[in-house]
């Protein structure tokens, strides 16, 4: 049986990867280091991820980094006809990529991650207050043009299908109320739908050896 591992807990992104795995029912290993921390710079760790970052998922012979592609990996290579996590139709996979895109660069690391820096970890960033209102306003500008997709009452980005581009938009709207941002309606109705699934993810890491 191949062996999986995955390092990382306590971060919105190692959480997605958590979730597909779960999502998927794939059994895995969890090495619940956290980020800054002494266990991330040990010699085993940085043989792992040289850039000693989490996520890190290990499956057999391959390792993959970075959250949005180890949804992908899992999504493409562990989706079923009753689990999937990626669309087959080249149209529906072209908006999948094009809202793995947009949630990755515009919405986490363009806008929450100024505020992740800044303002969460000042004593290691330094404040900049003009840079995080300017991300703020960012992030507004770009979740109401993204909650326009949203009018037609779908109940998930893609339609009426739960995919990985909703594991990875969940967890950067977790992100921004943490940080005060307002969501549009249509984004508040979707998260509260998306809860459940959350949840799941969640409970599996709670109760889960380490």
């Amino acid at each position: 049986m191949t062996k999986r591992i995955l390092w990382g807990v306590g971060s919105s992104r190692a959480l997605r990867a958590h979730w597909a795995l779960v999502f998927l029912g794939i059994d895995y290993e969890i090495r619940p280091i956290l980020t800054r921390t002494p266990a991330m710079a040990t010699p085993e760790y940085r043989a792992v991820n040289p850039r000693g970052k989490i996520p890190t998922l290990v499956d057999g012979d391959l390792t993959v980094t970075e959250s949005p592609a180890i949804v992908n990996y899992l999504a493409e290579r562990y989706s079923t006809r009753e689990r999937r996590l990626i669309p087959e139709a080249i149209e529906q996979r072209a908006l999948y990529f094009e809202w793995m895109s947009f949630i990755s660069m515009e919405l986490d690391a363009t806008s929450l991650y100024v505020l992740r820096r800044h303002e969460g970890l000042p004593e290691i960033y330094s404040p900049a207050p003009e840079a995080c209102l300017a991300a703020r306003a960012y992030f507004e500008r770009m979740i109401n043009a993204a909650a326009v997709r949203l009018e037609d009452g779908r109940r998930y980005l893609l339609g009426e299908e739960f995919f990985g581009v909703d594991i990875l938009m969940t967890t950067c709207l977790d992100w921004a109320v943490n940080y005060g941002l307002g969501l549009p309606e249509a984004f508040v109705n979707y998260r509260e739908r998306i809860d459940g699934e959350a949840s799941t993810a969640l409970a599996h890491l709670a109760n889960a050896p380490t």
